[in-house]
Parts: C-alpha cells; sequence; structure tokens
C-alpha cells in the first residue's frame, strides 16, 4: 500500500473518530419535562385543541368539545386534582393476550393502560415488564382516544369524547378472539357504540357504530388519535435513529422528530394560539403514529379509507398528537353506520411487522424500522443475520456467521487486493531504487512509478477497495444492530448478556475480580474497558504486523497508536458491533496471510512485531 492509500485511509479513520469523541464528549441533552398538572386540568371545561368540526371550516375556533358533559355523564370538577381523581377512578376493563396486558378505561373508552409481557426493562433478573402506553395521570401520559367530530346540527356534547363515561354491554375482558363492545346514548337520539377486538400480537381492531333514531339526518365525522405528554423519558436523540412522530401518505412517508413538531407554523389553518400542526389529505394506504426506538403506535385506517392525517404539537400543554380524522359520513333516520380502523401497539419485531405488511395490506410497514440512508445494504444485512439465528439460535454467533458470509461474498475482490499486495512488496526494493535516483523530482519519480506498476502489471490502488468496502458495510451493520429489536437483549456467551449494549466487563475493576461497579457514564466510562474492545485493539494491532512499519515517522507513530484509539473509542460501542469487528479482523488477517503465501511473499509477522518492541536508538547530543 502506498503512501497516498495510506492517507486515504488514516483520513477516513482520523473522521470518524472526530464523530466519536464528539457524541461522547457533547451527549444530547435531556428536555423530558415534569408536570402534568396543566394537561389534566385540560379535561375540567376546556376545548379540545385537537377537535375540529366535522364540516365547515377546520380554522373556526370550536366550541367547548370532549369535556362539555351531557346529562347521562359526569363531567370532573374543576381542579387538577379532581381531574386526576376521576380517571384513576373510572371503570376499566382488562386487556390479556399472549403479548399484551392492560387495560381500558370507560372514562373516554381510553387505550391508556398498556405493558409489553415479552419484553422487560433491564436484563437485571425481576426488572419490569415494558410499560408502552400510561394514563394521563402518570408522568409520560401516552393514550389513544377514539371519537366524533359533529358536524351542522351538532356540537361536541352530542359526541362522546374524552370524558364521556361509556357502559360496557359485551364481553368480560379484552383477548384473542373475544372482543368487548362499550355504548353511550347522547340522550338525543344517537347511540353510539365501540367494539374492541385484538389479535395474539399487537394489533387491535376499533369499530366505532352510530344509530339515529331521531327525525333528521346527522353528519360527523370519525376520528382516531394519539397523545403524549412531552418527550419519552427514555429518547435517545441519537442522530442514525428516528424517534418521533411517523406516517404514510399514499406513497409517501415523513419523519418528523419531536424538534420539528414543535416547530410547525404557527399559521397552520389547523393551529390556533396554543397549538401549531401539519395537517395532510390521505387517499389510501395510510397511517399515522409514534415510533420510539424498540417500540410504536400507529392509527392504521382500511387501505380503502381516505382520511385528513394530521400531526400536532400543543404548546401550552406541552402535548403531541398523531390524528386520523375520517371522511364525514351522514347518518339517516334509523340508520346505523360503522367505520373501522386498526391500532398497533406494540413492539417492532419484524417478523410481526412484516406479516402486517403482507398478509394485513399495511402499506410499507415493514419501513416503521428506521433502516437509514443505506437501506439497500441493512436490509439485506438484517435479513441474513435474522436468517442465520434462526438456524443457530445464538445473535452472538449468527453475527461472527454472518462476518464469513460478507468476508466470502467479498473474497474475489479481496484476493485481487491481497494478491497485487504482495506484488508490491515484492518491488519495495526497485520502487526505492527509483525513489534514490529521481531525487527532488517528484513529477520524475510518479512516472517512473507509474511505468513500473504498468510493466508488472501492479493497481496500487486495488489494496484499499476491500478497505473502502467495509465502511458502508459497518455502518449498515451498526445500524442493524442498533435499531432492531432482534439484538435488544440478546445473550451470547458468559458476561455477554445484552449484544445491543457496550461489554459490561470492565478493566477498572479487573473484570469483577474488584468489589465495586465500573462507571455506566461520564468520561470514566470511556476508560472502563471490557474483554470485547481489548480484543478488537489486539486484533487490529496484530493485522497490521502483516506488514513492517512505515517508514515515514509520522505515519509509523500514528499507525502505532491506531488499534489503542480504536480500542477505546469503540469500547462503549454495543457488543454486537465490536464482536462483528473482531471477526472481521481476525478473518481478514488469515485471508490476506494465506493470499501473500501462496504469491510467494511471506510476512514477518513474529518480527514485524519484535521490530515494533524494539527502542529506537538515542541521538547523540548536538554540540
Amino acid at each position: 500500500m502506498n503512501d497516498q492509500n495510506k492517507n486515504l485511509i488514516l483520513a477516513t479513520v482520523l473522521s470518524f473518530i472526530v464523530i466519536l469523541v464528539w457524541l461522547t464528549v457533547f451527549p444530547p441533552p435531556d428536555t423530558a419535562k415534569n408536570d402534568v398538572g396543566d394537561y389534566v386540568s385540560s379535561l375540567d371545561g376546556q376545548a379540545d385543541p385537537a377537535a375540529a368540526p366535522a364540516d365547515g371550516n377546520p380554522s373556526a375556533s370550536a366550541p367547548a368539545a370532549d369535556t362539555a358533559a351531557a346529562p347521562s355523564q359526569p363531567a370532573p370538577e374543576s381542579g387538577s386534582t379532581d381531574a386526576e381523581t376521576a380517571i384513576a377512578n373510572a371503570p376499566r376493563l382488562s386487556i390479556d393476550t399472549p403479548s399484551l396486558t392492560g387495560t381500558i378505561s370507560l372514562l373516554g373508552g381510553r387505550i391508556d393502560d398498556l405493558s409489553l409481557k415479552k419484553y422487560r426493562v433491564s436484563v437485571e433478573p425481576g426488572s419490569d415488564i415494558v410499560h408502552l402506553l400510561k394514563p394521563i395521570n402518570d408522568l409520560g401520559s401516552y393514550q389513544v382516544l377514539y371519537g366524533w367530530a359533529p358536524g351542522s346540527g351538532l356540537d361536541f356534547a352530542d359526541v362522546p369524547g374524552a370524558t364521556t363515561l361509556w357502559t360496557q354491554t359485551s364481553g368480560d375482558i379484552l383477548a384473542p378472539g373475544k372482543p368487548v363492545v362499550l355504548a353511550w346514548d347522547n340522550g338525543k337520539g344517537l347511540r353510539f357504540e365501540r367494539r374492541f377486538e385484538i389479535d395474539k400480537d399487537y394489533m387491535f381492531s376499533v369499530t366505532q357504530s352510530v344509530t339515529n333514531s331521531g327525525d333528521a339526518a346527522k353528519r360527523l365525522a370519525p376520528e382516531g388519535r394519539i397523545e403524549r405528554y412531552g418527550e419519552p423519558a427514555d429518547l435517545r436523540n441519537f442522530y442514525i435513529l428516528h424517534e418521533g412522530a411517523i406516517r404514510q401518505k399514499d406513497d409517501e412517508r415523513d419523519y418528523l422528530k419531536y424538534k420539528k413538531l414543535r416547530a410547525f407554523d404557527a399559521d397552520s389553518p389547523w393551529a390556533n394560539r396554543t397549538t401549531v400542526a401539519d395537517v395532510a389529505e390521505v387517499t389510501n394506504g395510510g397511517w399515522i403514529g409514534f415510533t420510539d426506538h424498540f417500540w410504536m403506535t400507529t392509527l392504521i385506517p382500511a387501505a380503502d379509507q381516505a382520511f385528513t392525517s394530521v400531526l400536532q404539537y400543543d404548546v401550552k400543554r406541552d402535548v403531541y398528537r398523531a390524528i386520523a380524522r375520517l371522511s364525514t359520513i351522514e347518518v339517516a333516520p334509523g340508520e346505523t353506520k360503522s367505520v373501522s380502523t386498526r391500532l398497533f401497539a406494540g413492539a417492532k419485531k419484524w417478523e410481526t411487522i412484516r406479516r402486517y405488511q403482507n398478509e394485513g395490506g399495511v402499506n410499507n410497514f415493514l419501513d416503521t424500522i428506521d433502516w437509514g440512508m443505506f437501506f439497500f445494504l441493512t436490509k439485506p444485512i438484517f435479513f441474513v443475520l435474522h436468517w442465520l439465528n434462526s438456524l443457530i439460535g445464538n445473535m452472538g454467533w449468527s453475527i461472527i456467521a454472518l462476518t464469513l458470509f460478507i468476508k466470502a461474498l467479498l473474497m474475489p475482490l479481496a484476493y485481487k487486493s491481497y494478491v497485487s499486495m504482495a506484488k508490491m512488496k515484492e518491488l519495495q526494493p526497485q520502487m526505492e531504487a527509483l525513489k534514490k535516483s529521481a531525487g527532488d523530482d517528484k513529477q520524475q519519480m510518479q512516472k517512473d512509478m507509474m511505468a513500473l506498476y504498468k510493466k508488472e502489471k501492479v493497481n496500487p490502488a486495488s489494496g484499499c477497495l476491500p478497505i473502502l468496502l467495509q465502511i458502508p458495510i459497518f455502518f449498515s451493520l451498526y445500524k442493524v444492530i442498533f435499531v432492531t429489536l432482534d439484538l435488544r437483549q440478546a445473550p451470547w456467551i458468559g458476561w455477554i448478556n445484552d449484544l445491543s449494549a457496550p461489554d459490561s466487563s470492565s478493566i477498572l475493576n479487573l473484570f469483577g475480580l474488584l468489589p465495586f461497579a465500573p462507571p455506566d457514564g461520564g468520561p470514566l466510562a470511556i476508560l472502563s474497558l471490557g474483554v470485547l474492545p481489548i480484543l478488537l485493539g489486539i486484533s487490529m494491532w496484530l493485522q497490521q504486523k502483516l506488514n513492517p512499519s512505515p517508514t515515514d515517522p509520522t505515519q509509523k507513530m500514528i499507525f502505532a497508536w491506531m488499534p489503542w484509539v480504536f480500542m477505546f473509542m469503540l469500547g462503549q460501542f454495543a457488543s454486537g458491533l465490536v464482536l462483528y469487528w473482531i471477526s472481521n479482523n481476525l478473518i481478514t488477517f488469515t485471508q490476506q496471510y494465506l493470499i501473500m503465501r501462496s504469491q510467494g511473499y511471506k510476512p514477518d509477522v513474529f518480527g514485524n512485531i519484535r521490530e515494533g518492541f524494539k527502542r529506537k536508538p538515542r541521538e547523540p547530543d548536538k554540540k
């Protein structure tokens, strides 16, 4: 490898190190808020800022809506304490499936209590299961509500809203094959029903029905909305991961982080003094919701169902909303009309998401997983990794098998590269002679070098090609390990019980021999090296020893420090990624050694190691 190739590699490596140092020294700030009082008080006699008339100008001021109580439903007294009490004391019905557990509150018929049975907060024994949806009297409220927007001749007191007290008319518990039905009568000729169904995984089906027993036709629009109070407490705010709103608009998708939602145009036709919003009309195949690192809540109208897709931020109460408002329907006297939508609330497990896309007809649902700009690499890499894991049954060994698979694909290119490198080593004496004969004439030296390369049929740039190809593959695998649920809390061997987290062992406590825990944050965390990062540094150092050290002192120093710098910087990366890099280094070392030997060049690995440990003779003092 000539000096230009080495400079290219150094530039790439140093740029990568700068990014890592920046992210370590300047982590994203925590922007979560801690007060739920304002939002809870919004239930008491205030208009619902997310609501708009079912027909007419959506920018017009809406009358007091979901919070206005009809005579047959009790309204909480003023004051957030009474509102919290009403929410806490409202009747509830249970949700119990193989994947989910929780309750539905009959106050508003809201889904606001949902936990994931199969996933725990941490790998610690006895840790809590993941709590996805939370009532509004809890910090970090996250809930799903359904309702109707009134048309002409109706007001918000005539339709069910957030404080409507529903009656359970059918079913005792919501489970697969066991639907439940809620009902409410407005006392003015309209009877509403809400039917909940659920499958064994994470998909709800919600059917809203209205029966008109009056003497005049009524117009109203069904809707569903997801409300999230403040940013999630575990928000990563990492540049390679999307967390926030996500929606499918026909053939387009929007990924909007919470910061973007707060920056919506305040002059939007659906905005007022306290809210900002973005509105899109969707004709078919759309959905809308919020996605976290591994979890997601998404409203999914029928594929052929047109709806208004609204992303909204309530500035005053710090509430984010995703709203799917369906087209206005007219219900004639004596007629019943129903509209069904689906709700996904659960884990973004690849097989489950793919099944809902392929069999359930949810348009582009697999893209709710953040595959990134290298999606053309991340998707096939994950597919192969998932397939290998289905055969092997251990994600750590599957990563090693994936490394072998990738190296096998790149073997033809690697072979040419290492053959060229071996020939370059053989030409080293002739190249040194050309440098001496050219002296300070750099142009002549370049001409002579090119003539030598042409004569010997050597391409000096070919040595960089495998390394350059490894860069997008490395970042793609990093993305796969970071964003996909399959790696979360996936064990390998021994102490490696979460391949999506850094190596938990630490050199600071002699890998568990000393009776104290290493720091899990701050500057000392970089020094808290585990076994895998140390093995990574050794594997990089060993790979360097296939070739003699550069003659240039600056390059020699940089190459000498590079393995150990990477060892420290990658010590805080996911164990799965470090495992991939170690495997890649060892396989590359073996490939390069065997191919160079086959071409007549015998790498003096032990000699290069001994050379690296020799002390440089001290130069005599100049007088």
